[in-house]
């Protein structure tokens, strides 16, 4: 089904239309579909290749700055991100930019892949760490690396606005989106933070993440890097169970501010989720879903906590 009213409609026949034209020594090799993201669509292309296409034009950005700046981050980094091995260049049969990559083994984490909990958040904690810690490169907010989730939550004021209100007529039987717009405005409501801009991954939800014998093994997906405050990283830890998010915390020191403006992006980009995709992608509104239902019960021990 398209997720977006552009999208651009890709199958096997057109990836191989590709590879012979501009990588036929790959062209024959095995072709088997790989998955589907919000952006992209995915074949594996024999036993070590994953082939990655925008689903829309205005995805092209997300594979250049990936070609770009992987090859320059993944030396510093110890956990394993995608490494492009062909940048992929538009044709008349598909007019955007495309990517060839090593394929990364590994499984996604849940309850049948990771036992250790507190010790994937301890983890993951480690990659932010280290990946916020890097050098900048001369890198700055303008142009390609620039993106909502490293700036401040009063520029999305509106839209998410509005999405909490889809929401109340979505899933307002089952979530209490009061809550969750008090929530919003907590963190909107606290001054801009003053941390140092970073280089941000953007989107470490699970399905951006492999894990091997039940540890992170490699960070995938690297379509929102930017650089910008770190407040928005975080917010994907709510879609991890609260050992890992516990653990995550304790790991960075993150202080009740950092955890408030994470918490509100957290918010902020469920609702929406919820409100683009509803019609359209099922699966991931149940992930933005099951996303807010953990902010409010993470909320609701807090404050009882604090009582």
């Amino acid at each position: 089904m398209a997720l977006h009213h552009d999208e651009i409609r890709v199958d096997g026949t057109l990836v191989r239309s590709l590879l012979e034209a501009q990588r036929p020594e790959w062209a024959g090799l095995p072709l088997t579909r790989a998955g589907e993201g919000t952006d992209n669509t995915m074949f594996r292309l024999g036993a070590d290749l994953l082939v990655r296409l925008p689903r829309t034009v205005g995805n092209a950005r997300a594979v250049r700055k990936e070609q770009e700046w992987l090859p320059r981050l993944a030396p510093l980094l110890t956990c394993r991100v995608p490494e492009p091995v062909h940048a992929g260049t538009p044709t008349g049969a598909f007019p955007v930019d495309w990517s060839v990559y090593r394929w990364i083994d590994g499984a996604e984490p849940g309850p049948a892949t990771v036992r250790d909990w507190a010790a994937f958040g301890t983890d993951l904690a480690a990659f932010v760490r280290e990946l916020h810690g890097l050098d900048l490169m001369g890198a700055t907010r303008r142009d390609d690396l620039g993106w909502y989730r490293g700036g401040g939550l009063r520029a999305c004021d509106e839209w998410v606005g509005e999405s909490l209100r889809d929401c109340r007529a979505e899933v307002g039987a089952e979530l209490d989106v009061d809550t969750l717009e008090r929530l919003w405005r907590a963190g909107l409501a606290l001054p801009e933070s003053s941390a140092r801009h970073v280089w941000l991954h953007g989107d470490l939800k699970p399905t951006n993440l492999l894990v091997r014998e039940g540890r992170l093994h490699a960070v995938i997906d690297f379509g929102g890097l930017s650089v910008g405050l770190p407040d928005a990283e975080h917010a994907t830890v709510w879609d991890l169970p609260p050992e890992a998010r516990q653990a995550y915390w304790n790991a960075l020191g993150l202080d009740e501010a950092t955890w408030t403006r994470a918490r509100a992006w957290a918010i902020a980009v469920a609702a929406s989720g919820i409100s683009y995709y509803r019609h359209t992608c099922p699966a991931f509104v149940s992930e933005c879903r099951a996303r807010l239902r953990a902010v409010l019960s993470d909320a609701a021990g807090r404050a009882a906590d604090a009582g």
